[in-house]
């Protein structure tokens, strides 16, 4: 089973997309999904479907959403002459203790994928293999075509998932951006950055990056007024100052002559409000 998360929701058997077109079971296959190989309980289905006021046909109406999944399932194996490895639909969907759970059959997981390759990144970078590192999370970003299941209805417990999903995301091109400055390759990095702090007004970290990437590009007072604009964003929408470090990357591009630049790791750690 190959599963597809990170952006429209995409399942496929046997290369056959078992995805259906109905809301609520699209949700109940995106937790499944999202947790193959895992048990899902009833309870935290049910959540999702109705929140925390369920109808008392519930358990019966998530036991018919199953079923039409294992048709879908069935369907497909047999649209290709059969699973190869005989797997019947209850296997594929199969009925556990206390819930359900999606065995993927060591199938493809972009969400997988993705969190391999980024801790490869992430280990990379520790290690000081910055361009191993950029080239790793950039493939890990590569894999996102999109917000995480945008075209699912997402109740409270999906809701939850794709908020974490989204700052795994964010943590990754973080550190990417961060392996590419240590790169040299600040003038390239711009563009990308000063859209991304129009979409994230308060991430420090994305601030800072920016301000480096001008400053050494000698776009000094650019790198200052980005700092202003993410000051004015803090104090008027939270009635809090910019943290110490992201203060320190200000004091950095005030202090620098015309010909200094700041070092690569002057950023330092920096954190995200609100």
């Amino acid at each position: 089973m190959d599963i597809g998360i990170l952006g429209t929701l995409d399942v496929r058997e046997m290369g056959v997309s078992i995805t259906p077109t109905a809301p609520k079971p699209r949700q109940v296959l995106a937790l499944l999904a999202l947790h193959a190989d895992r048990a899902v309980t009833v309870a935290t289905l049910t959540e999702e479907l109705w929140g925390q006021r369920p109808p008392r046909s519930a358990r019966p109406t998530l036991q018919t959403y199953v079923m039409h999944l294992r048709e879908l399932i069935a369907g497909a194996s047999a649209g290709t002459g059969g699973g190869a490895d005989g797997r019947t639909a209850k296997q594929v969907l199969r009925t556990v203790p206390g819930g359900y759970l999606l065995d993927s059959g060591e199938g493809t997981s972009d969400v997988r994928e993705f969190e391999r390759l980024a801790g490869s990144g992430y280990r990379a970078a520790d290690a000081g293999d910055h361009r191993e590192a950029a080239r790793l999370l950039r493939a890990a970003l590569d894999l996102w075509t999109g917000p995480a299941l945008a075209d699912v209805p997402a109740g409270d417990c999906l809701r939850a998932e794709i908020r974490g999903l989204e700052e795994s995301r964010l943590c990754a091109l973080d550190r990417r951006i961060e392996a590419d400055l240590r790169l040299g390759r600040h003038r390239e990095l711009i563009a990308e950055l000063t859209a991304l702090v129009s979409r994230h007004p308060t991430h420090e970290s994305l601030c800072g990056q920016l301000m480096l990437a001008l400053h050494r590009s000698g776009r000094r007072s650019e790198a200052l007024a980005a700092y202003q604009r993410l000051r004015t964003t803090l104090v008027r929408d939270f009635g809090l100052e910019p943290s110490a470090v992201l203060g320190k990357v200000r004091q950095s591009v005030l202090a620098a002559t015309e010909d200094d630049t700041p070092a690569p790791d002057a950023a330092g750690p920096l954190t995200q409000v609100g």
